[in-house]
């Protein structure tokens, strides 16, 4: 890598570094986070249980968002969430981040770790990764330099903003674009990719932070046929690894996810309608009436 280079990555890495700061002040400030962090600690697993939701209510004006909501994700697993628009779906994944508080109920990532305690930051920095519907890659970078510039590491410290990109790091960015079908678009202005290809690089840029859990959200609206089939190939590939909660409507894809044999969850009205393999849910009578509508 040329000096050039190496100096506008700097300044690459140094820019993103003060619009994530800038974000995490916005919502209770890194600085108090990162040094929380550490007392907090890892969240422990041994349990075998990656999420767990008891009674989670949340009300606006009077509207019960969630009402009472149970749910437990089990470490590895690919869980699928169905349901029709005002179920509570987003609103789960909004407690689960911190972006909305509940007014009841307990949530733990782990067996040990109370993310009603914790802000927004704090939850994303012990391994909770959230893609929304809507791709947000930086799009004037290339497809390497969006992968660079989401390396998990801890950016209080300015004289690593300048560093050269370790060996470890560049097979990291190599796995994760192997992963993301994204190898031969490295050096691709990201804004130049199609939907879909928009989507597992943001999807690449929650990998590079090592997330212990993931959470997406209608991960291939708008997406082709093609793409689709090659995103429930990517998510069948970090099962296991991360554990995965699937928001989706679409049904097709939801089937291979689950090959018939995992767990999905229906939400309706802000708790669980039905859970179990989709051909159970599928045959739900209350689960066509208000969802499936056949």
């Amino acid at each position: 890598m040329t000096p050039d280079l190496m100096e506008e990555g700097a300044r690459r890495r140094e820019a993103y570094a003060k619009r994530q700061a800038e974000r995490a002040t916005e919502s209770g400030g890194r600085s108090a986070a990162y040094g929380r962090i550490a007392r907090i600690g890892e969240p422990d697993f041994t349990q075998g249980v990656a999420l767990y939701l008891d009674d989670i209510t949340v009300s606006f004006d009077g509207f019960k968002a969630l009402n009472a909501l149970s749910l437990t994700v089990n470490v590895g697993e690919l869980r699928c969430i169905i349901g029709p628009n005002g179920a509570g779906k987003t609103t789960m994944m909004d407690c689960i981040t911190g972006k909305t508080r509940p007014d009841a109920g307990k949530l733990f990532f782990g067996s040990t770790i109370d993310l009603l305690r914790l802000t927004e930051p704090e939850i994303a920095q012990i391994g909770i990764g959230r893609k929304f519907q809507k791709p947000t890659v930086y799009e004037e970078l290339s497809v390497f330099q969006n992968l660079e510039l989401a390396l998990a590491a801890d950016r209080r410290a300015r004289a690593s903003l300048f560093s050269r990109l370790t060996g470890p790091q560049l097979d990291r960015i190599g796995e994760v674009l192997a992963l993301i079908h994204l190898s031969a678009d490295a050096q691709r202005t990201a804004g130049l990719l199609s939907h879909g290809q928009k989507q597992w690089l943001e999807i690449g840029m929650l990998l590079m932070q090592d997330p212990k859990l993931l959470l997406l959200d209608e991960p291939v609206a708008g997406m082709t046929d093609e793409e689709t089939e090659r995103t429930a190939e990517l998510f069948l590939s970090l099962e296991g690894k991360h554990s995965l909660v699937v928001v989706e409507h679409d049904m097709k894809f939801v089937e291979q996810l689950t090959e018939g044999r995992k767990k999905v969850t229906v939400l309706h009205e802000g708790s669980v309608l039905a859970e179990g393999r989709l051909a159970d849910v599928q045959a739900n009578d209350k689960v066509v009436e208000v969802y499936l509508g056949r």
